[in-house]
């Protein structure tokens, strides 16, 4: 096992609360695909998505800060643009995150 492969494992051990940033009500949309597998595996999901009211049945945030108000958000996984990221990195800081995850080649 690599060590992001250690890394990403002990993160789905230990977490159990993650907010979707850029979470997209369309199926075929990889961050809806994540949310639904980790919805389909017991994690909570709550999705973060200024222009979408609910997804998967969850209410819709606009923003971290409005997520972490309703629940404490352990691990932040950015659906963003890398020119985009850094904002909701920020964001994830501030509302205290223990882990933050971006797709593969989103570098901020």
């Amino acid at each position: 096992m690599t060590e992001d492969e250690a890394t990403a494992r002990s993160i789905l051990e230990r977490f159990r609360t993650f907010a979707v940033v850029g979470c997209s009500p369309d199926r075929s949309r990889d961050s809806n695909r994540v949310a639904r597998f980790l919805v389909s595996r017991g994690y909570s999901v709550v999705p973060v998505n200024p222009g979408v009211e609910e997804i998967l049945g969850e209410r819709c945030h606009p923003d971290l800060g409005s997520a972490a108000a309703v629940a404490p958000v352990e691990v932040v996984d950015i659906f963003r643009r890398s020119e985009l990221a850094g904002a909701h990195v920020d964001e994830a800081i501030a509302i205290g995150a223990s882990a933050i995850w971006m797709q593969l080649g989103v570098v901020d």
